[in-house]
């Protein structure tokens, strides 16, 4: 069947001065979408762009463009880091799961949804590719579909499915796309965390794993597992030997049996290829897999995020390096709940003891203006590759104590300090 295309020209004229506009994130963004509408700052104004993590280069670090344009993030990544901290950005924090409630309900109605879909099947079906989560959402909601349609672009299976007649203009562009290669960055630190995490991985648990080395560094901890499910708002290619040794069979989940569940896939053409047109992968709402009430379901779930920095109360900075916005809520709570209310469940956080410059993750009190992203009344497990800790049902002394105990050698008199001056006796038994 033939169809339609236009330049991405003609396709971003039909963005109006006032729209807001939705922009598909992750390994979807629609570079050459965005580029080409950027370019028309100054002959529009007062356009807001909707998105979560976007990548790739976004030409954005003009006067004209910041003047013309606003950037509204619910995720905030490297590439938009500084707009979105500008005064011509912004950042909402909201739970994953509920981003869609945002486009539904009337919170931030849509006026256009750039997309990057695979191209349509032979009944006129395109997928929305690697970015199921809210895109979903956005695509029934919006007035306008613009689609960059791309060969290269897997056909990934599950609710993200858009036929040709609901899409307002398809553009064709043949491109690669983006590519993170979390194996490439893996250090011993990150592998000794693997180690620690792994241990704590029962047979028959429920994986959620975060972005970056620490989870990739997990799952190549896994090999000799057996009944592992995955039910996570994405994955990257560590899951993909998991699936293939037999690790991951996903027999004993509740939701999903059988497949492996997720919102989105963010990694190398690795996975790109094992997702594609493949019936044992569902890219869902995250609405859906992010819900706590579904995630739960599931035994044993293992949901595995990480931080910027934890205080020795057990409030979890995720999002914020002080007042400055470096990324977002996400889905840390959606699932470190979730995986507290699952039968057997085990919510961690696991983090490198310090930061590349040296500076301890574990401290006194969060920076002046850090966000909270996962309470102390919500954590359980912290890893370092110093150890591991479980914080539930510990006062306020003993998680001093505790989380003192997996932090960097070199921080943890500063730690004892801060502990006796809280507290008025020195910590014993460590």
């Amino acid at each position: 069947m033939e169809y339609k295309y236009v330049t991405a020209e003609e396709a971003v004229k039909l963005v109006k001065s006032g729209d807001r506009v939705f922009v598909h994130g992750s390994a979807a963004t629609p570079i050459k979408l965005i580029n080409t509408l950027l370019k028309r700052a100054g002959e529009i104004s007062r356009v807001e762009l909707v998105a979560i993590s976007t990548y790739g280069h976004i030409d954005w670090d003009h006067p004209e463009v910041m003047t013309s344009f606003f950037m509204n993030s619910l995720f905030v990544s490297e590439n938009i880091r500084g707009w979105a901290n500008s005064e011509f950005g912004g950042y909402t924090p909201v739970f994953l799961s509920e981003i869609p409630n945002l486009f539904t309900r009337g919170f931030l109605p849509l006026d256009v949804a750039m997309v990057h879909v695979s191209p349509p099947d032979q009944h006129g079906y395109c997928t929305l590719g690697t970015s199921a989560d809210i895109a979903i959402s956005a695509v029934r909601t919006a007035k306008i579909i613009i689609a960059q349609v791309n060969p290269r672009m897997p056909r990934v299976l599950g609710e993200g499915i858009l036929h040709v007649s609901q899409i307002t203009a398809m553009v064709w562009e043949e491109a690669e796309i983006y590519e993170v290669d979390y194996a490439a960055k893996t250090d011993p630190v990150a592998s000794k965390i693997g180690e620690v995490v792994a241990a704590l991985i029962e047979d028959g648990s429920t994986l959620q794993m975060g972005i970056g080395c620490i989870p990739n560094a997990i799952l190549g901890a896994l090999s000799h597992h057996k009944n592992l499910g995955i039910h996570t708002e994405m994955f990257s290619d560590g899951v993909v030997p998991l699936v293939q040794s037999g690790a991951v069979n996903n027999s004993m989940k509740k939701v999903g049996r059988g497949e492996v569940i997720s919102s989105f896939v963010l990694g190398t053409r690795k996975v790109y290829d094992f997702v594609d047109n493949n019936p044992y992968i569902r890219c869902m709402d995250v609405a859906f897999v992010n819900d706590v009430a579904t995630i739960r379901q599931n035994p044993k779930v293992v949901a595995i995020n990480s931080a910027i920095e934890i205080d020795i109360t057990g409030q979890v900075c995720a999002d914020s390096i002080g007042t400055y916005q470096f990324s977002g809520i996400g889905g840390q709570m959606d699932f470190m709940r979730g995986a507290a209310l699952s039968e057997g469940g085990k919510p961690i956080i696991a983090i490198p003891s310090v930061t590349n410059k040296g500076v301890s993750r574990i401290v006194p009190h969060l920076n002046e203006g850090a966000g909270v992203v996962t309470t102390r009344g919500h954590i359980h497990y912290v890893a370092t590759e110093y150890g591991v800790v479980n914080l539930y049902g510990r006062n306020m002394e003993d998680r001093a104590r505790l989380l003192t105990s997996i932090a960097h050698p070199g921080h943890r008199e500063n730690l004892e300090k801060a502990y006796h001056a809280r507290f008025g006796r020195m910590i014993k038994g460590i």
